[in-house]
């Protein structure tokens, strides 16, 4: 699949033609155009690529459910350009104002009341009355979201429960034949998702590329999430290869590819040096490359500390029962 810059009309049928564009002007022309008439485009941001569609059009967001295959009763995030388009679909309270302007834009996502006259699809929302809302930090994203001028809803570009995409490449293996066009901006920075906050008391719903203690040094103590689903990632299983992953491994088994981490000897390792950044943005781009080895992946022990929480999420989501095991 080669990149072009030049935008063609939509083809009009169950499976899409998948463009891959260069973010330059011209693609990113291309890519307002596709978004405006109701199509599917993955863009980077500095997390992972999301798969975005107008947050305005149910159509358009049905879309996203049809080609993730996402259950419904899992919420989107909303990504906005700047604090002032989501005050326009959010309530923000003292708390959720010092966030964004401590953390927007960045890997932050905070969950908040829908204001009246929002705007936002109900699909979008799940049927919740609030909405998740983040500026991503990506230039390329941001770009985007400036020209489109409107509300992006975005999960992560990759089937639902499936390892999230850091590449281009990522999401075409993934969603190829099912959107529209994919952005190339090249690989994410963070590499996991954004961290979420939300509820009253203010909840830790989701950990992610955001460090706890920051967010803490400027909301004060996070709460423990609740049992129920009030934000996108917590699912208990997620984020997951078609490979078994086993946890907390220090050799691999016969058989088993081992992600290693910190000095050892393995197949693949996060960071030699035991630097948990580094961890965190190699994690999904090691485990597409182990998955496609098509053996089950032992993993070594992360700290659980910092961006170690984020990373430890995403594989006990990415070892737990699949959904369809779990029936």
């Amino acid at each position: 699949m080669g990149k072009t810059s030049v935008c063609k009309k939509k083809a009009m049928m169950t499976r899409r033609e998948t463009k891959t564009l260069t973010a330059d002007n011209a693609g990113l022309e291309c890519a307002v155009k596709v978004l405006a008439s109701g199509g599917l485009v993955a863009f980077p941001t500095e997390t992972v690529y999301g798969l975005g569609a107008d947050a305005r059009n149910d159509r358009a967001v049905a879309g996203v459910f049809a080609a993730k295959g996402r259950p419904d009763f899992n919420p989107l995030i909303v990504h906005v350009a700047s604090v002032e388009a989501a005050l326009q679909i959010g309530v923000f309270d003292h708390s959720a104002l010092l966030l964004a302007e401590a953390f927007w834009p960045g890997p932050l996502t905070l969950v908040l009341p829908l204001r009246d006259g929002h705007g936002i699809a109900s699909l979008v929302t799940a049927g919740l009355s609030t909405v998740a809302l983040r500026v991503p930090a990506h230039p390329v994203a941001h770009t985007l979201l400036a020209a489109f001028d409107g509300p992006l809803a975005a999960p992560s570009a990759n089937p639902s429960g499936r390892i999230s995409p850091t590449t281009a490449t990522h999401v075409a293996t993934g969603l190829s034949g099912q959107i529209d066009a994919i952005l190339d901006g090249g690989p994410c920075p963070v590499g996991l998702e954004s961290s979420i906050v939300g509820g009253a008391p203010l909840a830790l719903l989701r950990p992610g590329g955001l460090c706890t203690e920051d967010i803490e040094k400027i909301a004060g103590p996070l709460s423990k999430a609740g049992s129920g689903i009030a934000a996108p990632g917590q699912l208990a299983s997620h984020y997951a290869p078609g490979a078994s992953v086993r946890l907390n491994a220090n050799h691999a088994h016969p058989g088993e590819l081992l992600l290693g981490f910190g000095p050892m000897q393995s197949d693949l390792n996060l960071s030699i040096t035991g630097d948990l950044t580094e961890a965190a943005a190699k994690l999904f781009d090691h485990l597409h490359t182990l998955d496609a080895r098509d053996a089950p992946i032992a993993v070594a022990p992360i700290p659980d500390c910092g961006l170690g929480r984020a990373i430890n999420d995403r594989l006990r989501r990415a070892a737990a029962p699949r959904r369809a095991e779990a029936e």
